[in-house]
């Protein structure tokens, strides 16, 4: 069962005021369990409203989504829409004829985080050069950001920085430039893909096990969310959850 989290910014304020509106010194003890309460709901709204999430049903079939931004880098093309997986609408990064030294990029107009959990399901379709994909984080422009991917032809998990257009994989703590890890054959099945990061501290998640953490402060500022491909690959995204920290 597939749940879609909603910003509740209007539940923030309803409840703000109801709160500002009370008796702020209230006489009598059901007054302080009123007041208790009252703030156990402001905390709970607020923390319900730094959630959002993307199971991209309410978008249209054969479109770009709106709100979301699409960028590539190196020769050929980018085409990211909204498309049906049997009966299941996702968002595909659909161009199938790029050369290997091109990036896929689309990050979403309006949130911008520094510290996040980020969660979502990847099916790698087809791709030659390259299948699979992952997260952009502290995306500035489509040539400085973060990113972790899967890889169903290599069979592993990677976390890189690229900079200045330039992409290089990062250090495993205790672990060393080990090139990610691998991981169980990813086949063309579904998989979910976490992210937590906090400061300069990034960990890693696959199908709910905990597979390295990554340490680096080349971006240490706020910058938008997304997701990302390379060369060929055609890959297929879904409920894409945004948690901020």
């Amino acid at each position: 069962m597939r749940t879609t989290l909603k910003i509740l910014t209007p539940l923030v304020a309803i409840v703000l005021i109801a709160v500002a509106c009370g008796n702020s010194s209230p006489k009598t003890s059901q007054g302080e369990v009123q007041e208790t309460n009252s703030k156990t709901e402001v905390d709970e709204a607020v923390k319900q409203a730094s959630n959002t999430g993307f199971d991209f049903e309410n978008f249209v079939s054969g479109e770009l989504p709106e709100g979301w931004s699409q960028y590539y880098t190196g020769p050929g093309g980018t085409d990211w829409k909204v498309v049906d997986d049997q009966g299941n609408k996702v968002l595909a990064q659909l161009y199938s004829d790029n050369p290997n030294g091109h990036f896929n990029i689309i990050v979403n107009d309006a949130l911008s985080m520094k510290d996040m959990t980020l969660s979502v399901r990847i099916k790698g379709v087809t791709g030659n050069h390259d299948q699979g994909g992952g997260f952009i984080w502290r995306f500035t422009d489509k040539d400085n950001y973060y990113v972790v991917r899967s890889n169903p032809l290599e069979d592993n998990m990677v976390l890189y920085k690229v900079e200045n257009g330039k992409r290089t994989d990062l250090p495993l703590i205790d672990k060393g430039r080990t090139y990610g890890v691998d991981v169980p054959a990813l086949g063309d099945s579904w998989h979910t893909m976490k992210l937590t990061v906090k400061d300069d501290l990034f960990t890693i998640y696959l199908d709910g096990t905990e597979l390295f953490k990554v340490q680096d402060s080349t971006f240490p500022d706020a910058g938008k969310i997304g997701l990302w491909t390379k060369a060929d690959a055609v890959t297929y995204f879904d409920d894409y959850v945004i948690e901020k920290n």
